[in-house]
């Protein structure tokens, strides 16, 4: 999938995944896509309830293995 920025976030817990993503949307400009890869499982929850809770649209996520990769679209 095509994305306009990466955030590695490897080794990372709660809440930094979703911090670090936020600070780099912030960053974005209105429907440009930030690929985030995480190896916190419960970033699969927690990118849809931000997903939620900004209005940045979640447009895919998957497990890879011991990776979480997410896609997000700047809203």
């Amino acid at each position: 999938m095509p994305f306009d920025k990466e955030l590695d976030t490897r080794g990372l817990n709660c809440p930094l995944p979703i911090l670090k993503a936020k600070k780099a949307l912030a960053l974005m400009t209105s429907g440009e896509v930030l690929k985030v890869v995480a190896t916190d499982p419960g970033s699969m929850r927690d990118f849809q309830a931000f997903s939620r809770q900004t209005g940045n649209e979640l447009v895919d996520q998957h497990a890879d293995g011991a990776e979480f990769v997410h896609w997000l679209r700047r809203r």
